[in-house]
Order: C-alpha cells, then sequence, then structure tokens
C-alpha cells in the first residue's frame, strides 16, 4: 500500500542542504535536472556576460539562487539577475531583474512553465528559458511561452543585450571536434 511522503515545512526546507539543491513546492522536495555539459556552459556564458557588464547594467548575477517565490514555494533559479540596488537576501525574495533557466535533455517545457510561472506571479518582469540542445531562446510572460531572437535578448528601458550566437557555436565547435575523436 503507498503512503502518502511527510511534507516538509519551509523552515525545515531552508536549513537543510541538498546536493544538487533542490527546489520547495507545497511542502514537497522537487528535483532539478543539471550538470550536464551544455547546461554549464550556457549557465556559464550568462554568468560571464552578466558579471563583465555589472557597473554598466546595474546588474549583480548569481547561479543556483533560491528565490522564494511565494509564502511555501522556493524555486533555484539557474541564473538569476539582481539589481545591484536589490537588498542581499540569502533566499531572495525580492523579485529579480530577469530569471533564467536552462533546459537539461530530460526536462519538460510543462514543468518549466510551472516554474516560470511562479518568477512571474513573484513580480519577476523579465523571463528567459533557453535550450542548449535545440538552440533555442525564449521569454515567458503573462501570455506564456514565446521563440525568441537568441542573438538579441533584452531588458526593455535597460542596456542589456545578450547575444547567444557566440555561445552555441562554441557547443557547436566542440561537439564537431568530439566526433572527429
Amino acid at each position: 500500500m503507498a503512503t502518502t511522503p511527510a511534507l516538509l515545512s519551509i523552515d525545515e526546507y531552508l536549513r537543510t542542504s541538498y546536493h544538487p539543491d533542490a527546489d520547495f513546492v507545497d511542502g514537497e522536495i522537487e528535483e532539478r535536472h543539471l550538470g550536464e555539459y551544455e547546461h554549464g556552459k550556457i549557465q556559464g556564458f550568462f554568468y560571464f556576460v552578466f558579471t563583465l557588464n555589472e557597473e554598466s547594467w546595474g546588474t549583480d548575477p548569481v547561479v543556483e539562487q533560491r528565490i522564494r517565490v511565494t509564502s511555501d514555494r522556493v524555486r533555484v533559479c539557474d541564473v538569476a539577475i539582481l539589481r545591484s540596488d536589490a537588498p542581499r537576501e540569502q533566499v531572495t525574495a525580492t523579485p529579480p531583474l530577469v530569471c533564467i533557466e536552462i533546459l537539461s535533455p530530460e526536462d519538460r517545457i510543462s514543468r518549466a512553465k510551472e516554474v516560470l510561472a511562479d518568477y512571474l506571479s513573484m513580480g519577476v518582469e523579465n523571463i528567459w528559458l533557453i535550450d542548449p540542445l535545440r538552440r533555442i531562446a525564449y521569454t515567458f510572460d503573462a501570455t506564456g511561452l514565446h521563440e525568441a531572437d537568441f542573438t538579441n535578448l533584452t531588458v526593455s528601458g535597460t542596456p542589456i543585450h545578450v547575444d547567444l550566437t557566440e555561445a552555441f557555436a562554441k557547443l557547436d565547435k566542440k561537439f564537431v571536434a568530439a566526433d572527429r575523436l
């Protein structure tokens, strides 16, 4: 006979370390897929670009950041772009300027949309979903998921602009070289 798993409190979740870190949704732990090459390279690319431009863009990029999207939900964002003047919070409760999620091969768009909707409901205005295997970028808003121009991801009213062409080209080059071995 199946048993119902015991629900965890938000305080218990916040006191516990998970390896890799996990989302907390309505009293339950949700594992996240990560650790694959393309995921890591694209995550690193975003962190690098935003770190290089921190001063001119007024941003503070962080990876694998816990974001408290509601009183009973915490999502671990692949790359969160905080405003440079945002309060320093160990678990971010202030909506980031941008939340970037990167799909792993095991991820499903339907689950990703749930995560993105949580960011939207907390007030995040710029939400990007990157599929490094298919070389596609999406934006997410109140009307849903939209394919975006990966050569020009922007944040309205800011100088922020990101072109994934170079990152995708490096992935392509790496795999062509690997095929020759």
